[in-house]
């Protein structure tokens, strides 16, 4: 069923745009109404559950507010799980979109405040992060890591009168805090495109943070297995899980045990940069995330699969100084240019960029959904039904299987 909560910001998104993660359990009062990432929240993805947060002003006991913030006295806190100055993946990638949302609203410097490398395994760390925020006078808070969801939700109900927007998770309350996420699925699809038609052997490999319980992840293993099956039927995708969400020794193993295993592009659900550099030093391809990792790797990596975070950023700052906050979920897509794959590089083979435009244009017209019809799992099993798509709550929430060209190596 489709989560009726997720609404866009789409009016605030024709600003210009720059271009995580843990265990469950409930926090009271806070609905579970976008399923991202896991089978349990994809059975909660009705409706918004009332909490004691008010939110600021409210009428009615909504969640929309009934007074905006002048701009000059808004200030901005975000949580990041790393450091931007690694200069790419999942930090610095969220951190282009809050210079992207500070350039676009014309906010000074003084006016974000970033918490690094705080640990989202770390509850004590997470609470004291955002305590400082809310102490330095921030009024909206992102906080970009999937572990940092119940602190985020805590905190929240602690202090009504600041917003809280938490990235990757599933939780809110439809007043002060709500999460976002996104289609990256359309994107990793598009990237399985160039990948299964630029390998040679056949074998690809995937560099996953999480393992099938987790369907950000193992939805992005899917669709990129998808995309790759409807240019390459034969072309095996070999995964290898690291359990964490941010774990450069076990993303440099991982990507080296692929490697060894003759995979002649790999890619990745990681935060380093070690599957494409990897790559590069092996003589074979890559695929980056997060960020454009052709900086990285320029002789291997083929396209990256991109996050533009400004457009969400952008959309829920104005939103509180609009006054139009409602406390909705969001999840935007390539519509909204929200997600997005970097030109394939012109060392790919003939006629890759054109098959990658072909699809997008079929997934933006909505001829193509990606989770499409029947569904072959590797397990023998199917799923879907002919003739429909995957609904939002169960892309988000339910896909705790693997594509049938999907391999695990344990």
């Amino acid at each position: 069923m489709r989560n009726k909560a997720v609404k866009l910001f789409s009016a605030a998104i024709v600003c210009a745009l720059l271009a995580g993660c843990g265990n469950i359990s409930e926090v009271d009062d806070y609905a579970t109404n976008a399923g991202y990432g896991t089978a349990q929240a994809a059975d909660a993805a009705d409706g918004t559950k009332e909490s004691g947060a008010k939110g600021g002003e409210t009428e009615d006991g909504g969640g929309t507010q009934s007074a905006g913030i002048p701009k000059d006295q808004i200030k901005v806190g975000v949580l990041h799980l790393g450091d931007p100055a690694d200069g790419s993946g999942y930090t610095y990638t969220h951190d282009l979109g809050i210079q992207g949302m500070q350039q676009n609203l014309g906010l000074s410097d003084e006016q974000v405040v970033r918490k690094l490398n705080v640990s989202d395994s770390d509850g004590d760390a997470i609470e004291s992060a955002i305590q400082e925020c809310i102490d330095e006078g921030c009024n909206i808070i992102f906080t970009t890591s999937w572990g940092y969801m119940e602190k985020t939700a805590e905190m929240a109900k602690q202090y009504p009168n600041v917003y809280f927007s938490h990235g990757t998770g599933y939780m809110s309350n439809g007043k002060n805090f709500n999460n976002y996420f996104g289609r990256i699925y359309q994107a990793r699809y598009l990237s399985g495109i160039v990948a299964g038609m630029n390998t040679k052997a056949d074998k690809i490999g995937y560099v996953a943070a999480m393992d099938s319980s987790n369907s950000e992840v193992t939805g992005g293993i899917d669709a990129f297995a998808l995309g790759i099956y409807s240019v390459n039927p034969e072309a095996q995708v070999y995964v290898k899980v690291t359990n964490s969400w941010f774990d450069p020794e076990a993303e440099e193993a991982a990507a080296k045990e692929l490697l060894e295993l003759g995979c002649d592009v790999i890619t990745q659900h990681c935060d380093t940069a070690y599957p494409q550099t990897l790559a590069q030093e092996r003589g074979v391809y890559s695929i980056g995330y997060n960020s454009d990792m052709s900086k990285d790797a320029p002789d291997a990596c083929l396209c990256s699969v991109v996050w533009n975070w400004s457009a969400y950023y952008t959309a829920a700052v104005q939103s509180v100084i609009d006054g139009t906050w409602d406390g909705s979920n969001y999840y935007g897509g390539m519509s909204e240019n929200l997600v997005s794959i970097t030109t394939p590089a012109d060392f790919c083979v003939e006629g890759t960029a054109q098959k990658v435009d072909e699809a997008k244009q079929k997934i933006l017209s909505g001829e193509i959904g990606v989770f499409d019809g029947v569904i072959e799992t590797n397990t023998g099993e199917t799923v879907g039904e002919e003739g429909k798509t995957l609904d939002d709550a169960t892309i988000t929430g339910g896909i705790n299987w693997y594509f049938k060209t999907v391999k695990v190596v344990e």
